[in-house]
Order: structure tokens, then C-alpha cells, then sequence
């Protein structure tokens, strides 16, 4: 039998160490920070080894264009109790038409008490919200301690499993962020960790989601990230049909541009639309010709955008919806919720303002869905709500 362990307050446990030199001490931490970053390493080239793989099919779009939409409803996703502060919802379909919503909520963004919530739409209201996850169920589930979780990003898959992508931490802040990947077989309600993404030789840290993935015609998808340390760049996680991570690409070359929403043009063509955090203020984006396994940048919109949050959907006619900030006139950055509309990826034409508020409001990091005729928003209310907004999709053709 070995050695029993040593009460805390043992004699033996209160002597002081021997101290070894200085110059051992030192080459013992090389030596792990050495093989921490060679496994780290490793771990990337695996992510990155499908790069040159087989094209994948992108999907096709046809129909006829939108003419506007018509508000059918909106209102607030139910909050627990007491909690102050919400922020960073996504939404995913279900099978047969209905749709489900995540954000986080707690005390503020990054404290201790945040968790991931969700609430489930159906016949015109949302259901009471549930509990997904915490820093303390996502520890438990990896085996180490998790700081502070955020921005979750949801997909539902051809088979009806729901995979959610939450962004957690462990010292440092977002920036020394992991991506945990769920998977939920029942619409939701219950989930299980599978992994822990491996994204970076860093350490595996400083990755980031915020933006709905893109389905691709075989069943798989891509999952939009970006990288947050020193400097920002966009880019694009593979996933097959079972939800296996296949290959990391970048996007582009710029390093002051994140968050990207990703949309299919043609089966080689696809676009981004990326945050800009640098001088410029405007919506920036990158093109791919060759079906996303190369990106070149290209000009930035004339959109405003002064480092917050977009989202672009490609509505099953075809249409091209942003929803953005605006840039109010008295130069708030977050006080407006605009949605355009473009039907060639570049030229955009404002349809309507969802919200329009005042100095210190903040109405931010929108997400939409279509889902039959109907297309849903969710954004941040303030930073202390989540709010929904359900519209019906006018046709050419169709009376409003």
C-alpha cells in the first residue's frame, strides 16, 4: 500500500522546502512551457490538417426579392429573478418550425454568477427560461475550474441534436477565452459537454464566437470565431454533419476586424461581414472565390460601425438582411438597431429601425433567424434584457 496522504496540519507539511538553484528552477519551467506549447502546437496542426480537403458544397438561393417586412409582435424574453443583467443571445430552429433562444444573464459581464440560459418559442410566446450552464456545471464536466463563461452561439443539425458553442475562461479575461462545445438531443432542455475546441498553439486560448454558423449543403457547417490577443482577426471553424470540428481558417489578413457573420453567394462564392475595431467605422469584409479555403479582404462598407456587434442573414429567397448599428446624431455607437437590405452583397439599402433610442442607450449584439415566412430578432435591451421582434417577410408580389 503507499503512503497515506498527510493530514493538513502535520509536522511534515510545515517544513519549509528545500530550495533548489535558481538556474534549475528556471530551466524546469522552460521545460514545461515548452512541452505545453508543443502539445498546444500539435493540437493546431491536427485543427488545421483538412485545410486543402475536398470543396465543400455551398448552398444555392433562389426566389423572388423582399419588398419589406411587417412587425407581427415583439416583447422581452422571461428573466430569472433578481438578475440584472443579460447580454449576447443567438437562436436556432427546431425541428418543425420552432425556435429557441440562449444568452447569458447575471450579475455583469464576467462575474462569477453568469450563467447561460435559454427559453423556447412556440404558438406566438416564449416559455419559461431554464438553466444550460455555469462555470461551475462546465468545470465539473472538464475537470478543471472555469473563471467566467459568455457569449453562447447555438446550431441545430440535419439530424435535430442542438450543438452550443460557449465561450469560458480560466485566469485572464476574454482574451485567454476557450470554446466548450454542448450537444443536446431533446430540443435543449438537458446538454452534455463533448469538448473543449482545439483552436489555438497559444495555450489553446484567446478564441471567441459570437455570430450564427452557415449550413452547408451536405449537412455540415461552418462556425464563425475570431481571435482576441494583441490583435483581432476573423475566421471560420469546419464542422462535419456530426458535428466533428474539421479545420480552422482565417479570414483575411486584417488584424483589427472580429466577430464575422458569414453568408453563401454562389457554390464557390462566399462573403463576411466583420466588427471593426480600428479607425475606420465602417462595416469591414473579406471575400472567398474559392469556396471559403482561401480570403481576400476587400473594401470596407459604407456602413457605420464603430466596434460593435452585426449580424447578416441570406433569406431562402436570396435577399441579403444586416442588422446593425447606426450611428445616431449625437454620435452614440449603441443606440440604434438598423435592418438593411441588399440583393448583390454590395450596396445596402436601410428597410427600417427595429429600436432607436437615445444618449447611453444600448440595444446591441443582434441575431436573426428565418423561419418560414417569418423572420425573428433577438438583440441585448439595455443590458439588462434580451428582446424579440417577430416579423413577416413581404415578397415581391405580396401585399403587406
Amino acid at each position: 500500500m503507499g503512503a497515506l496522504p498527510l493530514p493538513l496540519n502535520s509536522p511534515a507539511q510545515q517544513e519549509l522546502p528545500v530550495r533548489q538553484p535558481r538556474h534549475t528552477r528556471l530551466l524546469a519551467l522552460l521545460c514545461i512551457a515548452a512541452a505545453l506549447v508543443a502539445t498546444g502546437a500539435e493540437t493546431w496542426r491536427w485543427s488545421r490538417s483538412a485545410l486543402h480537403r475536398e470543396r465543400p458544397t455551398l448552398p444555392v438561393h433562389t426566389g423572388a426579392p423582399i419588398t419589406g417586412v411587417t412587425e407581427l409582435s415583439h416583447s422581452i424574453l422571461p428573466m430569472p429573478a433578481g438578475v440584472p443583467s443579460a447580454h449576447a443571445s443567438s437562436l436556432a430552429t427546431l425541428p418543425g418550425g420552432g425556435l429557441v433562444a440562449f444568452w447569458w444573464a447575471g450579475s455583469r459581464e464576467s462575474g462569477p454568477d453568469v450563467k447561460v440560459y435559454a427559453s423556447r418559442w412556440a404558438d406566438g410566446k416564449w416559455s419559461r427560461y431554464w438553466e444550460v450552464a455555469s462555470r461551475e456545471s462546465l468545470g465539473k464536466a472538464l475537470g478543471y475550474g472555469v473563471r467566467r463563461i459568455g457569449n453562447p452561439v447555438a446550431w441545430t443539425a440535419l439530424d435535430g441534436s442542438l450543438h452550443l458553442y460557449v465561450v469560458a475562461t480560466g485566469l485572464g479575461g476574454w482574451a485567454a477565452a476557450r470554446l466548450v462545445q454542448m450537444q443536446s438531443h431533446d430540443q435543449g432542455a438537458t446538454f452534455t459537454v463533448k469538448r473543449v475546441l482545439p483552436m489555438s498553439p497559444l495555450f489553446n486560448t484567446s478564441t471567441l464566437v459570437r455570430s450564427a454558423p452557415l449550413a452547408l449543403a451536405d449537412g455540415s457547417w461552418w462556425l464563425p470565431a475570431y481571435f482576441e490577443i494583441g490583435y483581432k482577426y476573423p475566421m471560420l471553424i469546419s464542422f462535419n454533419a456530426q458535428g466533428e470540428p474539421q479545420r480552422v481558417t482565417r479570414i483575411g489578413t486584417r488584424t483589427q476586424s472580429l466577430q464575422p457573420s458569414l453568408v453563401s453567394m454562389s457554390p464557390t462564392e462566399v462573403r463576411a461581414w466583420m466588427r471593426d475595431d480600428g479607425k475606420s467605422r465602417r462595416v469591414q469584409q473579406a471575400v472567398s472565390r474559392d469556396g471559403g479555403q482561401t480570403w481576400n479582404d476587400v473594401e470596407a462598407t459604407a456602413l457605420f460601425n464603430d466596434s460593435t456587434a452585426l449580424a447578416v442573414l441570406r433569406l431562402s429567397n436570396g435577399s441579403l438582411l444586416m442588422l446593425h448599428n447606426r450611428e445616431d446624431i449625437d454620435g452614440s455607437a449603441r443606440s440604434a438597431l438598423t435592418l438593411s437590405l441588399s440583393t448583390d452583397a454590395r450596396t445596402w439599402r436601410p428597410l427600417l429601425d427595429i429600436v432607436d433610442g437615445g444618449a447611453g442607450d444600448e440595444f446591441s449584439y443582434p441575431a436573426m433567424s428565418q423561419v418560414g415566412d417569418e423572420l425573428h430578432i433577438s438583440y441585448t435591451y439595455q443590458r439588462r434584457a434580451i428582446a424579440h421582434h417577430q416579423f413577416k417577410i413581404n415578397l415581391q408580389g405580396e401585399t403587406k
